[in-house]
């Protein structure tokens, strides 16, 4: 009956007392392995599923563990009395979660089955029959669209966004969850005001989602490609400001229905 418990899977990292990706007070579970390799990525460490080792702090750190969906939730569990003040709960990230898709199925399963608010963030990128397995135990999708132009969002993530869209379609015609569109505001990239008009347009077009949130290029991940022996991509981008993350923001609520927010 418990078998689900057993699952295995890999993971990098296990954030607790976080209060983004999702509602409330949240434990955070970074799975490893991911489908793109984004410019910008600040976890470098998940794209690859295999183990790795980073140099960090001039010490040697190993950076991916398998453990059960069992051992997961005995860390998660510490924290209730946190989530049920907070309406918090468990956060599925990565990486792409979807990248392992049994092991996130049954650590949400898991969740559920102890009365917990379920969210994940991805961006979809999986066979929709995937994704379904999925869904009668997820409450919030934190869905990243990065941005309408499929040329240009292969170029910068290495690969196209067909498959992302269509998904978002499928998720939100569905009614099976809260669906949240999340957009990475990329110097470069998707940071003019018809680039994200465009990405809100879409967003809108979903009759289901409600919610819009501008995430803010930043540099936190940097260090990290020094650590795993690469090299980052958009070392000369500039993080954009405050005034234009705010202009952002009302170029969607003028041409939207949505309600837009600065950060997640």
């Amino acid at each position: 009956m418990n078998g689900h418990l057993k699952t295995k899977g890999r993971i990098f990292d296990i954030q607790r007392y976080s209060i983004h990706d999702g509602d409330g007070i949240r434990t955070i579970v970074f799975l490893k392995g991911c489908f793109f390799r984004c410019r910008w990525c600040c976890n470098p460490e998940s794209q690859e599923y295999g183990v790795q080792t980073m140099e960090w702090g001039g010490k040697a750190r190993t950076v991916g563990r398998d453990v059960t969906v069992e051992e997961v939730m005995e860390t998660v569990e510490r924290d209730r009395p946190y989530y049920n003040r907070s309406g918090g709960g468990l956060t599925l990230s990565g990486g792409e979660s979807l990248a392992q898709p049994e092991f996130a199925r049954d650590l949400l399963r898991a969740a559920k089955e102890t009365g917990l608010h379920t969210a994940m963030e991805s961006t979809a990128f999986a066979p929709y029959d995937k994704i379904q397995t999925l869904l009668p135990y997820l409450d919030q999708l934190l869905l990243d669209i990065k941005h309408i132009n499929s040329a240009k969002h292969e170029a910068f993530t290495g690969k196209p966004n067909a498959l992302i869209l269509e998904n978002a379609r499928k998720i939100a015609a569905s009614g099976e969850v809260n669906v949240t569109i999340r957009v990475p505001v990329i110097p470069g990239f998707n940071d003019t005001a018809e680039e994200i008009r465009d990405i809100a347009a879409f967003a809108a077009s979903l009759e289901t989602v409600i919610d819009i949130h501008l995430l803010p290029y930043h540099r936190l991940g940097q260090d990290k490609y020094a650590a795993l022996g690469r090299e980052y991509a958009l070392k000369d981008a500039v993080p954009p400001s405050d005034a234009d993350m705010e202009s952002l923001k009302r170029t969607v609520e003028t041409s939207t229905r949505l309600r837009c927010q600065i950060g997640g």
